[in-house]
């Protein structure tokens, strides 16, 4: 459960799982499985680095006890400890890191890398169509983490580091495509839902149809925002925070959505968009934007 033996075993993995990529198909299964025990164990390293205990399978008292200094109460020794899988752990560092998630996978992103790592270990087998843009999805993974926890690209890549730069690059044109096929689509959908209608009567019913969305909870917040492929009002979700010392509450959107033309698009495509603030004051003091919060009682019982 040490973060730098998490890196060490990171780096190690990373480094089969290029080498595996370079040889070809053959060594594809190879390639998928290593890379998604690299990315496991950086994902891993990441929360351990905060503390221990957030790797730890929170229903298994002994790996809780290795976790938190505790071993030598332990029934079981460390090597058996149990902790938790790999979607988990990217969710948790996904959640963590919402604020700086820019080009950061998302839980739908990141899934098929589980899901290939898991049909190599369990089956032999993976999807080949999928290897380079799961191998891709492992890469867009670490680069950030490596940031997060001081470790040298140029000594975890290698004599690897031009074949991730590739990769990378090649991601990013697909990415630019897709997204702009995705802005065209809703376009198109929109002019058909509403182009046959006077400009009078358009604007009455998507009066109806955008009304603004209340805030879920507190920590999230929704903004009415413009939409990029209609110009209708859209839904732009995302977190607040205070700065400290601060006295203003900032909004740091991830999302967006519109139902007019049915446009949605993650963080990632916000960041490569361009059109959003990537943070903005919230036109309320911390007093009324807080004012209805009440703390956990769970949390905070017995403190």
């Amino acid at each position: 459960m040490e973060p730098e033996r998490l890196k060490a075993s990171s780096q190690q993995w990373m480094s089969k799982a290029l080498a595996a990529f370079s040889q070809g198909p053959e060594s594809y299964d190879f390639a998928v499985h290593h890379a998604g025990v690299a990315a496991e164990h950086l994902l891993k390293a990441y929360l351990a680095n905060l503390h221990p205990a957030l790797i730890a399978e929170g229903k298994d008292l002994d790996s809780l006890l290795h976790a938190t200094g505790h071993g030598s109460l332990a029934k079981r020794g460390l090597s058996r400890a149990k902790t938790i899988g790999v979607v988990e752990a990217h969710g948790r560092v996904h959640t963590i890191r919402k604020k700086q998630a820019k080009h950061f996978p998302d839980a739908e992103t990141f899934r098929p890398v589980a899901d290939a790592r898991n049909g190599v270990a369990h089956l032999g087998i993976h999807e080949v169509a999928e290897v380079k843009t799961v191998f891709t999805t492992c890469l867009r993974v670490v680069d950030p983490l490596l940031s997060e926890l001081q470790i040298d690209p140029g000594t975890y890549w290698g004599s690897y580091g031009q074949l991730h730069d590739i990769l990378i690059a090649e991601h990013v044109e697909a990415a630019v495509i897709a997204l702009e096929s995705k802005l065209t689509k809703a376009r198109a959908l929109f002019e058909q839902r509403y182009g046959h209608l006077a400009p009078k009567d358009r604007e009455i019913l998507l009066a109806t149809l955008t009304q603004p969305i209340q805030s879920p909870r507190h920590g999230e917040h929704v903004e009415v925002s413009p939409c990029p492929a209609c110009k209708s009002p859209g839904a732009l979700t995302g977190e607040t925070h205070v700065k400290p010392g601060d006295e203003i509450v900032y909004f740091t959107p991830y999302a967006f959505g519109c139902s007019a033309c049915g446009l949605d698009l993650d963080d990632d495509e916000l960041a490569r968009l361009g059109v959003f603030d990537e943070e903005s004051p919230i036109e309320m003091t911390i007093e009324e934007y807080y004012a209805d919060w009440e703390p956990d009682e769970d949390l905070y019982r017995g403190r």
